[in-house]
């Protein structure tokens, strides 16, 4: 039998990419996906098509309402930042940061992998061309994988170690666009924008869609 992953999906071009890489590296993938609160759910439809689209074994989406902090342009009442260049970008940590998403959306991950019996858990986080995040940062990931380890009854009784795959990590954006295609991820069901407009368009303007359109032009690659 293929081992299994949990792996994480927002529905977006990173998460897709690595869930493509899980499913090509021979795992039975678990699809993981949130709804935190987020302004911008549409991505969830995405999700459901990539996972679909991908094989998942599974898709869950888990319902944990981080609106209820606020604290993020993502899930309060905070305007989406728009027109910046790809270089401005770092400067400080943008107000579309959710404060510890990652944290808890690993969390959930390791729980359900224990369910499932494996330690193996993907995330799509990238420390290069990324908005300033600290939860996307190798320290960050290296930390956790330490501390799951430490926390979960499958890594204390050494049945399942727990490795936080995050394959994208040191990559550009053209880069994972490249890989996509290579995977053969169909672009069109992923969606990236944080302030979709009606029917999901994107806004075009905001740092994820201008990362994105920076990559697939940066690698050639037309986005459909």
């Amino acid at each position: 039998m293929p081992p299994k992953a949990v792996c994480l999906l927002s529905g977006g071009l990173d998460s897709a990419t690595c869930l493509a890489l899980a499913r090509r590296d021979g795992y039975e993938t678990y699809a993981l996906s949130f709804d935190y609160g987020q302004r911008h759910r549409i991505e969830l439809d995405a999700a459901a098509r990539v996972a679909g689209a991908l094989g998942a074994k599974r898709h869950i989406v888990a319902k944990i309402g981080l609106d209820a902090f606020g604290g993020s342009a993502l899930t309060a009442a905070i305007d989406v930042p728009k027109g910046r260049l790809a270089d401005q970008m770092d400067d400080g940590i943008p107000v579309t940061y959710v404060p510890a998403r990652n944290t808890i959306f690993l969390s959930f991950a390791l729980a359900w992998g224990e369910v499932l019996g494996t330690g193996d858990i993907f995330i799509g986080v990238n420390a290069l061309d990324y908005s300033g995040y600290p939860d996307c940062r190798p320290e960050f990931i290296e930390a956790y994988e330490r501390m799951a380890n430490l926390a979960t009854k499958a890594g204390v009784e050494g049945t399942a170690r727990v490795r936080i795959h995050a394959p994208l990590l040191r990559l550009s954006k053209a880069e994972i666009v490249k890989l996509g295609r290579d995977l053969g991820l169909p672009f069109g069901l992923t969606h990236s924008c944080y302030d979709p407009g009606p029917g999901g368009r994107p806004c075009g303007a905001c740092d994820s869609c201008v990362l994105r359109r920076k990559g697939f032009e940066e690698a050639g690659v037309e986005d459909r």
